[in-house]
């Protein structure tokens, strides 16, 4: 089921010049701008100690994400879809395994912080960007539709780590939330 619907939404592309472009550029600059979208929410005007403790939380969830899946990639070597014939590539090959996505992984604990930090309307705007994102690394051809769901349980996980661990009003998050 996971190859079928893997290739279902990469049989998109290739068939339309627009979208193509679209999604391409959802996966070069997509993470990158949500990282810009956080790094503007340091200068709130609205709750702002709880938006920066937020801004800092998806910070420490992006990285503590990222790193979940470097110790994944020791013990799950997942060949790519375009190495197994199973997706029409259209972008520039990838170095590394297929699962779990990084892409997914980053955007998704940006996602996941604000929500569990109660910013329902950020994290519904940023939910959208990260759904593109996650959505245009299968339509290229470079992850399967788990590799995603995978790397978003990750970034889902390590949310809630520092959720639990990185406690607002602290020594540090004061310190750390009082600058500029």
């Amino acid at each position: 089921m996971d190859q079928a619907i893997t290739q279902w939404i990469n049989s998109f592309a290739a068939s339309n010049v627009l979208l193509d472009s679209a999604m391409i550029a959802a996966t070069n600059v997509g993470v990158p701008l949500l990282v810009a979208l956080v790094v503007g929410q340091w200068w709130s005007k609205v709750d702002r100690t709880h938006v920066r403790h937020t801004c800092i939380a998806a910070g420490l969830s992006f990285l503590i994400g990222l790193g979940l899946n470097q110790i994944i990639l020791l013990f799950v070597h997942r060949v790519r879809p375009y190495d197994a014939g199973f997706s029409n590539l259209i972008i520039s090959k990838s170095p590394d395994w297929s699962f779990p996505s990084d892409h997914a992984t980053a955007s998704i604990a940006i996602v996941a912080t604000f929500a569990l930090h109660g910013l329902p309307r950020r994290a519904f705007v940023f939910g959208l960007l990260a759904l593109l994102i996650c959505w245009s690394r299968v339509f290229v051809g470079t992850h399967y539709l788990t590799d995603v769901l995978g790397g978003s349980l990750t970034g889902a996980v390590a949310a809630m780590l520092v959720w639990v661990f990185y406690r607002e009003g602290s020594r540090l998050d004061r310190l750390a939330t009082g600058i500029l």
